[in-house]
């Protein structure tokens, strides 16, 4: 919530958001994420399509991907098998992003257990696009940015109050 709170009215890039969370809770999610950013935010459903400034969020036992469709950016979601024993799961979402948008993605991994997301950023890098990862001191759980680390696949490691700023000059001067 805090870093979606420090991004300014102006970026008006579409967000998704995939948490390890069952399906009850990522509909609470969405609606604090929504009340917290001041933007509009909804549980994904299938065939949603990204708009920009608005904050999606993978619903729970879902994989959510991103395709194209044209000049549309669509979300999908899946019930394939899990991921780093997750669905939903981050690399399923991070592949399908780098496929969608390539070097447009900023990818933004904050705390978490487990290293799902990791090899997805390798994907993401490879793809041309950028990866920022939550420190250490600032992590509850430095399991999943900590692996992207490991990974070398960060431009930048953060800490928590840090990363809307970083969000806002990447986006504003036209990286993303």
């Amino acid at each position: 919530m805090e870093v979606l709170k420090g991004l300014r009215a102006e970026v008006q890039c579409p967000i998704i958001v995939t948490q390890h969370m069952p399906a009850t809770f990522t509909t609470i999610l969405a609606q604090h994420l929504g009340k917290a950013s001041n933007r509009p935010c909804a549980e994904a459903k299938d065939g949603d399509v990204l708009q920009p400034g608005h904050i999606f969020v993978a619903p729970g036992d879902y994989h959510m991907t991103v395709e194209s469709r044209g000049v549309q950016r669509v979300l999908r979601l899946n019930q394939d098998p899990p991921e780093n024993f997750c669905r939903p799961a981050v690399d399923p979402m991070l592949r399908s992003v780098a496929a969608a948008v390539g070097s447009r993605a900023l990818v933004v991994i904050l705390t978490g257990m487990g290293a799902d997301g990791a090899k997805g950023t390798e994907v993401i890098v490879n793809a041309g696009g950028t990866v920022i990862a939550q420190d250490e001191k600032s992590s509850v759980v430095w399991g999943m940015p900590g692996a992207a680390a490991a990974a070398g696949t960060c431009s930048a490691i953060l800490p928590l109050g840090e990363m809307a700023g970083y969000i806002n000059n990447f986006v504003l001067k036209g990286a993303a």
